[in-house]
């Protein structure tokens, strides 16, 4: 596996040539998600920077959004993350990389589900992108599980831990996931009447799903 050798090496320096020339054929936000499609998602506790994704060629949700974040920093885009949140013990959190072209934002993600990877940039705004994946945002439970998103995170802040070549440089972008403003988008009362997941659609949003990566709901033992 290449490894950094300082956390300010450039992640063309470390790369070899199959991976430039792969690297540099990522010449869209859509080439982009093609990639990551064929990526294998990982079950891993491990969270792997895009210089190990390219490296390891496989990626769970948060080393999807950082590598779709820095392909897209490529590309001209500046490198935009967005968390979407569901309730804790419900499920996972999911991590988009955002863009926008001609006004309107899109998203590039990886994911275990089907609904939940790429959005064309259509979106009048960054509730419109995010509200796109309510549906599709559900546990093994067949709860909708959706209930906030934060704002767009700019990674370029975080350029002096090495994020794009150095596993060590993504605790801070977590940390600070975890301490920005949460858009709440459903009330508590809408909660309880939110439907569960009708059996074709849950079957079509797990094709091709890793069972070892899927989130198991957290069972309360109180009462």
């Amino acid at each position: 596996m290449l490894m950094p050798k300082s956390r300010f090496t450039t992640l063309e320096a470390l790369l070899d040539a199959h991976q430039c020339e792969l690297l540099a054929s990522l010449t869209s936000p859509a080439a982009i998600q093609a990639y990551l499609d064929t990526t294998p998602y990982s079950p891993e506790e491990r969270d792997r920077c895009p210089l190990n994704v390219l490296a390891d060629r496989v990626a769970h949700c948060l080393d999807g959004g950082l590598f779709a974040a820095m392909a897209l920093r490529r590309l001209g885009h500046p490198p935009l993350v967005v968390d979407l949140l569901p309730d804790p013990g419900m499920d996972d959190d999911h991590v988009l990389a955002i863009f926008k072209q001609h006004g309107c934002y899109g998203a590039v993600a990886k994911s275990n589900f089907v609904g939940l990877r790429y959005r064309e940039p259509v979106y009048r705004s960054l509730r419109e992108l995010v509200m796109s994946y309510f549906e599709g945002f559900y546990n093994v439970d067949a709860a909708k599980t959706l209930r906030a998103y934060t704002p767009a995170l700019n990674l370029g802040q975080f350029d002096r831990f090495g994020w794009e070549v150095d596993d060590a440089g993504i605790p801070p972008i977590v940390k600070r996931m975890t301490e920005i403003r949460r858009y709440p988008v459903v009330r508590a009362g809408m909660i309880a009447g939110l439907s569960r997941v009708d059996e074709l659609s849950y079957r079509a949003g797990m094709l091709a799903a890793n069972p070892a990566g899927l989130y198991k709901p957290k069972v309360s033992t109180d009462g």
